[in-house]
């Protein structure tokens, strides 16, 4: 029941926001009594607390994943791309926004994840694409690596990207392609336009 708890929590509040949600609305979509809720979730907090640390996990093996079977630096790129775009079809882009206002503890807690594993991610991704000539070398590795760490939340700003006007997917995917190109040899702009071609043709198959 915990599990299922945590699973229909996860739903609502990716697609409507953290807010929004309430523990009436999670019970009455299980079909059970809000009581239940509190025998395994003391509150709402909690609740958003174990979810948000069950999606750190996730985020952490996708990565491990990821770097092991991608076969160099730009393929393990798209492997992100693709991921990243199976979580965004159903996201709310006010998630983060609620996240740091109404629940500061655990938004903390995905802070401290953001800079410390996901940068190292980057970090690594950088340092492998220079050992395989496909990245550039004449470039600040610390400053590139945390400019993409932050350009990769940047869709989630509703100054910058009204939600509405732009899709979560398309900025994503302009990002990684713009970082990607600004940072590539010609050896790796071979492989980026490789790896593009096979994705529009993958979706070019999924809808035939």
């Amino acid at each position: 029941m915990k599990e299922r708890i945590q699973q229909k929590a996860k739903e609502l509040f990716m697609r409507y926001g953290f807010k929004s949600v309430t523990m009436d609305e999670i019970a009455g979509q299980l079909g059970v009594s809000k009581k239940t809720l509190y025998q395994f979730f003391t509150d709402k907090d909690e609740l958003v607390e174990a979810v948000m640390q069950a999606e750190i996990e996730y985020m952490r093996t996708e990565c491990i994943r990821q770097n092991t079977e991608a076969e160099n630096a730009v393929e393990e790129l798209f492997k992100d791309m693709d991921s990243v775009q199976a979580t965004f079809n159903a996201l709310n882009p006010q998630i983060i926004f609620d996240l740091e206002k109404f629940y500061p503890k655990t938004f903390e807690k995905f802070k401290k994840h953001k800079h410390s594993f996901l940068l190292d991610v980057i970090k690594r991704n950088l340092e492998r694409g220079r050992e395989e000539e496909l990245y550039r070398q004449d470039f600040d590795l610390d400053v590139a690596a945390r400019f993409r760490l932050e350009s990769s939340f940047v869709m989630f700003n509703q100054d910058v990207f009204p939600y509405g006007k732009y899709s979560l997917v398309h900025v994503s995917n302009e990002i990684y392609y713009l970082f990607l190109h600004g940072i590539a040899t010609t050896k790796g702009k071979k492989l980026i336009e490789k790896y593009i071609q096979q994705r529009v043709k993958n979706k070019t198959n999924t809808y035939a």
